[in-house]
């Protein structure tokens, strides 16, 4: 009987809600900003917004935060529903912060009646000098002795256009010498005469994150605000909002967010690798985008089993690269079509089988799968095998092809290296070898046991393709914390272009499609392609060659 799996902290919580009888059921979200392509880090998020609501019969939210439209476009916006399905999840309502902009207007107003917010004048630079810092108090200026008339004129004064970004924001009355300075009189609204991507230019003004947050949650009911441990000092002022507000009492929970080595997880960092050119775009194979990962070939299954194994902390910690791509390796075994590939060939002519006659050898499309089926290999008297599998003088205990040598060639017959033949540099020409008619796969009455097994295509048959071999994006484990600029850091062997020749039944490969390389690794189409070019990169090696002896 297996063990039951214990319960994060978040599951415990809303137990414990379900329990006392404080929610009938739960109502969770996943908030994204529209101003980039989701990544790995985002998919944890994902699950586990999803996965709880799936998991205790609740609802989940898609929500865009769209209050900074500088920023913002509607290309994210697509691009972050589609990730979301892709990764097998479905939201109950799709809203927008925009869809609030009059209510958290109203909001604001409220807050000034009340004597709780008020318009200041100052700058950016003066109001960040007034909070003083964290071992000093700061001091509230002559702004927010304004009486509530003059404020909530200034206030609709600022919604009718009538000043310039940065003349004048909207700040709470909260605490200047509070310890948390996100309580020390945080500005709640801003002007800023920018095209909104759905409200066009009907606005102005705006409210920030940490105002439209928690009343966004509170207006939709939210039980369960699921945040990253940055949102921790953001607590008391999401908490400060509702409560003078008087609405829905949404509570925010933090859990550690996901950082991944050998990549960077900012957005503005990801931004400018696309935008310089490091790479072809969000969905280069290269970037820990979501799309990036599926273009790449990693499944959703292996995605959402990363995000199980990395579980749900309270401290924030660096998750190894090398545990994704086992996850994925996981899952591509179990379902990766099998396929003859040779990357440097050399020519093998097997001088005893007839001239001019082609066979056609059966073998299994992935041995893990029973309902794989089988699929066809042509075989006849010249065929490709890798130049790495031969050795005209080998060392002991060398298993591969070598004069006199005698191999199996993977779901065909056994071959035997009579003569080593050479062009006129002294440069390998092809290799004549014999095969044993008795030795077929499946049915060897020969006899003979030998320790290799070389994969292979047939020459006549082969077809090329050109193959993408990805590596690590960066060749330091953290480059965000790295001296100078990151992008110093980019490894430039993170792309190396391959010519590759093919087993024929190649030419069937979809987008949808995964395949194992033989000896190779794992590939997928890349969307590149076309009827008469195959492109395939590469999604993860067969073995972990990067992770540090356990």
């Amino acid at each position: 009987m297996s063990e039951e799996k214990s319960l994060n902290f978040i599951e415990e919580i809303i137990e414990a809600d379900l329990k006392s009888g404080k929610h009938q059921s739960i109502l969770t979200r996943f908030p994204p900003e529209p101003n980039g392509y989701l990544h790995i880090g985002h998919s944890k998020s994902i699950c586990l917004n999803f996965g709880l609501a799936i998991k205790y019969g609740g609802k989940t939210n898609l929500r865009f935060d769209d209050t900074n439209p500088v920023t913002e476009d509607t290309e994210y916006v697509e691009s972050i529903k589609d990730d979301i399905r892709w990764l097998g999840f479905e939201w109950a309502n799709e809203f927008y912060a925009s869809d609030y902009f009059e209510q958290l207007y109203e909001f604001a107003v409220k807050l000034i009646k009340k004597g709780l917010a008020y318009v200041d004048d100052s700058t950016s630079e003066e109001i960040a000098k007034q909070k003083g810092t964290p071992t000093t108090p700061g001091v509230r200026n002559q702004y927010a002795e304004r009486s509530v008339e003059e404020n909530l004129q200034l206030f609709a004064d600022m919604r009718a256009g009538k000043y310039k970004d940065g003349e004048k924001v909207v700040r709470a009355k909260i605490d200047m010498t509070s310890p948390n300075m996100h309580m020390r009189d945080p500005i709640i609204y801003r002007i800023k005469h920018a095209h909104h991507h759905r409200t066009g230019d009907a606005w102005c003004i705006y409210p920030m994150y940490d105002f439209a947050h928690g009343q966004s949650d509170s207006i939709e009911q939210i039980t369960h605000s699921i945040c990253t441990l940055e949102f921790i000092p953001h607590r008391p002022l999401y908490d400060w909002c509702i409560e003078k507000l008087e609405i829905f009492p949404s509570k925010q929970y933090e859990f550690a967010r996901l950082n991944l080595n050998y990549t960077v997880m900012s957005k503005r960092k990801l931004l400018q690798l696309v935008n310089e050119k490091h790479v072809s775009g969000w969905d280069d194979p290269r970037m820990p985008t979501i799309s990036g990962l599926r273009r790449r070939g990693y499944t959703p299954e292996s995605i959402r089993d990363f995000a199980e194994r990395v579980g749900v902390a309270k401290r924030d910690n660096l998750i190894e690269f090398s545990l994704l791509e086992f996850c994925v390796r996981e899952h591509l075994n179990k379902i990766a079509l099998r396929r003859l590939v040779v990357f440097n060939p050399i020519k093998v002519v097997i001088t005893n089988y007839p001239v001019g006659q082609t066979e056609q050898l059966s073998t299994e499309n992935n041995p893990e799968d029973v309902n794989g089926g089988l699929r066809n290999l042509p075989f006849s008297r010249e065929i490709l095998i890798e130049a790495d599998d031969f050795m005209e003088n080998p060392p002991k205990k060398y298993f591969r092809l070598s004069p006199g040598g005698k191999v199996r060639l993977k779901s065909a017959y056994i071959i035997q290296c009579d003569e080593v033949v050479k062009n006129d540099d002294g440069s390998i020409k092809e290799l004549h070898c014999s095969y044993i008619p008795e030795s077929k796969s499946g049915s060897d009455t020969s006899g003979i046991k030998v320790q290799g097994t070389l994969h292979w295509v047939n020459a006549a048959d082969a077809i090329e393709v050109e193959v993408r071999e990805y590596d690590r994006l960066f060749r330091v484990e953290n480059p965000a914390s790295e001296e100078g600029d990151f992008k110093d850091y980019i490894n430039p062997d993170s792309l190396t272009v391959v010519k590759g020749y093919a087993e024929p039944s190649i030419k069937d490969a979809r987008p949808a499609d995964r395949f194992q390389f033989l000896r190779k690794g794992y590939y997928c189409l890349d969307k590149d392609s076309s009827a008469d070019k195959f492109i395939f990169n590469r999604t993860v090696t067969l073995k972990d060659g990067w992770s540090k002896g356990k």
